[in-house]
């Protein structure tokens, strides 16, 4: 027969109420007290239900997580790894939500103020409509973003300089006299809708090549199995294979280098290639890479995401966390 909290307080010597108060607020109640109460609650196989826990705070201990791209992918599995370092000591379950499109995203959050079944929701990497992030805090459900767009939907988000960043790999490129550069990025499902922090990138690359009189060639490949065999078929289709090029992810850039090379290009001697974000494999293949770090940005989301649930003013609501620029051996100097 299962324990019950009445005998737990007839075990331990105490009042129903102080049980209840030494699993839910122990910080009130006196050490002595604490260990025998929860010594009687172990001899007895009794823990507090859940659910019961729930009904009387009207939270639901749950957080939902929005993620578009693959779960396993390495930008989401460290973000995940960042906010569970958080979340799960705390006492919080982390629910995946898929969103392949805006018509997905649309229906989770005019579905959300009815079933009020999570306490708070993160978005990593694509948009939010404002109006949907209204809607969310018309119940008191915080939105925290996480490399989203735009900032001031969220009620705190955690970002990069997409822009910025890839701007420092040009600038690089062109210090070591590369001229004839490309871009190489990537697209997501034709029939998402989505828009992408990662798309930034585009276009701070394009920017910074004109600041110095530089047309780049930019390509786009499918995120799928086939993005390197697409991005081949468009560099041999072009008239000189760029000197250097740039790709939106290491997804792409590792196993690119890794392709040019089966082919008998050099890389770096033939062409300089820079990739982005600095994951395993980056590192691994000695790539010349911009350095972001999703498990920080996770944890800090984390942090945001249980100060507003507890309705605790935040300092900084909406923080740009620094890139590096690794300097590997996939870029060279020109040679002339």
């Amino acid at each position: 027969m299962k324990s019950t909290i009445e005998d737990v307080a007839q075990r331990a010597g105490v009042s129903i109420a102080t049980v209840s108060r030494t699993f839910k607020h122990p910080e009130i109640v006196s050490r002595r007290t604490r260990e025998r109460v929860m010594e009687a609650a172990d001899e007895l196989d009794f823990s507090i239900s859940r659910s019961a826990s729930v009904f009387q705070t009207g939270q639901t201990l749950r957080i939902a997580l929005l993620i578009n791209d693959r779960f396993a992918s390495w930008f989401n599995s460290r973000v995940y790894e960042g906010l569970d370092t958080i979340l799960h000591p705390a006492g919080y379950d982390i629910s995946v939500y898929p969103i392949v499109s805006q018509t997905d995203r649309r229906a989770f959050f005019e579905q959300l103020p009815t079933r009020r079944n999570v306490d708070a929701v993160v978005i990593p990497s694509f948009d939010i409509d404002p109006t949907e992030a209204e809607r969310l805090r018309s119940t008191h459900v915080p939105l925290i973003g996480i490399n989203a767009l735009p900032e001031e939907a969220f009620s705190a988000s955690i970002t990069i300089d997409d822009e910025q960043a890839i701007r420092l790999a040009v600038r690089h490129l062109l210090a070591l006299g590369h001229r004839n550069l490309a871009f190489i990025g990537m697209t997501h499902d034709e029939h998402s809708t989505l828009r992408f922090s990662a798309s930034r990138r585009e276009t701070g690359f394009v920017d910074e090549c004109a600041k110095t009189g530089v047309v780049p060639v930019v390509l786009r490949v499918p995120e799928d199995e086939t993005r390197v065999d697409r991005a081949m078929t468009q560099l041999l289709a072009l008239d000189h294979l760029p000197t250097a090029i740039c790709c939106q992810q290491d997804s792409l850039a590792v196993p690119l280098v890794v392709r040019l090379r089966q082919y008998g290009y050099r890389v770096p001697q033939d062409v300089s290639i820079v990739g982005f974000d600095d994951n395993f494999y980056a590192r691994q293949i000695g790539l010349t890479t911009i350095r972001q770090n999703p498990r920080e940005m996770g944890i800090k989301a984390a942090q945001y995401t249980l100060a507003l649930i507890a309705d605790e003013p935040i300092d900084v609501a909406h923080e740009t966390m620094p890139v590096e620029l690794m300097f590997r051996s996939t870029t060279a100097p020109l040679e002339r």
